[in-house]
């Protein structure tokens, strides 16, 4: 059995990259979104609107950086980056 770590994701990323492009932006994109609910859905404030623009910049960016063609390695990590706080604003929110 192969050992999951950060660094044989990002090989794989790199090796079958034209491959994952598509499936990255609809999982980020489609994460991102539901994120961007969740924090709309607990009202409007301050803290609510730099959450929904951290959401939405890092949404943003990685599909950006695709379209722009950028490095590979800076896209696997502004994937991670972007899955990792998306995911943790559904988690704050939803508790």
């Amino acid at each position: 059995m192969k050992a999951l770590s950060i660094k044989s994701l990002q090989q794989e990323f790199e090796r079958d990259y034209y491959m994952y492009i598509p499936l990255t932006i609809i999982l980020n994109s489609c994460i991102g979104s539901v994120a961007a609910m969740t924090v709309l859905a607990q009202g409007t404030s301050l803290i609510s609107g730099i959450e929904l623009t951290l959401c939405v910049s890092l949404c943003m960016g990685y599909n950006a950086a695709l379209l722009a063609g950028s490095d590979r390695k800076f896209a696997f990590w502004l994937l991670a980056v972007s899955l990792a706080v998306n995911i943790l604003l559904i988690l704050i929110t939803l508790l």
